[in-house]
């Protein structure tokens, strides 16, 4: 059992930093359906340098370097010129992935260096709980940190409200002297670093060698994650949870030998996101807690 725990923990990493990140970028109110595309940056960036380099901790930095960068192109466009956060951001994806698959090709058949594990001292002792959650790689505990400092900075500093505010109410935020696009800039290259260094962890934690679409819709799974956890950091890390369980069960129905078509459980996943979003759309139409100006452009220069 503690290690069927483990193994939730560290499957729902990918979809948490993503998750994490295109919160970010939609309290702002930038809809980035790119951060398929971005994690899969991010994964054949992190491989391809640690299979230079043989040092994992570049391949973290070179797999947020990647997602900041295709960030930027998507910024670039929808941001600068304007143009349809929808049909860019699946654009993106479509053409990261090809990329991906063409930068990808010479590392097939290649294993990389995986994180080591960082146990803290005396609290990794502690039965049961010790193993699970104080002996990780170092990208589990900035998942952890992240999400209680995303919530901590929305509520309590001045740019977290600032990036509410500009989500909310653009032109408000405007007309005190605030600027709209930098703060949208800033934003979606946080979430673009973020989706960067949940594709990296997928190579350098969980599947240590490339194949082509390696993230496997994780990055949709984050979006809908985001909308699952009504854009609070707290619940984001539930949501990474649940579907991290719903993913590893295919392999544990394996191991166990249920009489269950494979077709059926490699499909859970994506079913249990369509059906979540189902359940809470009734809920979402009376609520507040999407940002009002979500996926809506500013006309103004700044």
């Amino acid at each position: 059992m503690e290690n069927l725990l483990i193994t939730i923990l560290l499957t729902s990493i990918p979809i948490l930093l993503a998750g994490l990140g295109e919160l970010v970028t939609e309290k702002s109110g930038v809809l980035n359906l790119g951060v398929e595309g971005m994690m899969l940056c991010g994964a054949v960036a992190a491989l391809g340098s640690v299979l230079i380099f043989g040092n994992p901790y570049i391949g973290i930095l070179f797999g947020a370097v990647a997602g900041i960068l295709i960030s930027t192109v998507f910024s670039f466009f929808t941001i600068t010129l304007m143009t349809n956060q929808v049909a860019t951001g699946l654009g993106l994806t479509i053409f990261a992935t090809a990329l991906t698959g063409l930068i990808g090709e010479p590392f097939v058949g290649k294993t990389a260096a995986s994180l080591p594990k960082l146990e803290i001292i005396f609290l990794s002792d502690i039965p049961y709980l010790g193993k699970i959650l104080f002996s990780n790689d170092i990208l589990v505990y900035f998942a952890i940190f992240l999400i209680f400092f995303i919530h901590f900075g929305f509520q309590n500093t001045k740019i977290g409200i600032i990036i509410r505010a500009v989500g909310d109410n653009h032109d408000s935020a405007h007309s005190i002297g605030y600027s709209v696009k930098l703060v949208r800039w800033i934003s979606t290259s946080f979430g673009g670093m973020c989706a960067g260094m949940g594709g990296a962890y997928i190579p350098l934690a969980l599947t240590p060698h490339w194949s082509e679409g390696m993230t496997a819709g994780k990055g949709w799974i984050a979006l809908a994650l985001v909308v699952f956890a009504s854009w609070m950091p707290i619940r984001l890390l539930i949501g990474a949870l649940i579907f991290g369980g719903i993913t590893i069960l295919q392999f544990v129905a394996q191991a166990r030998g249920w009489d269950v078509p494979s077709q059926f459980l490699n499909m859970l996943p994506y079913l249990t996101t369509i059906l979540a979003l189902a359940l809470i759309s009734f809920k979402l139409r009376n609520n507040n807690y999407a940002p009002a100006c979500l996926g809506k452009h500013f006309l103004g220069n700044k």
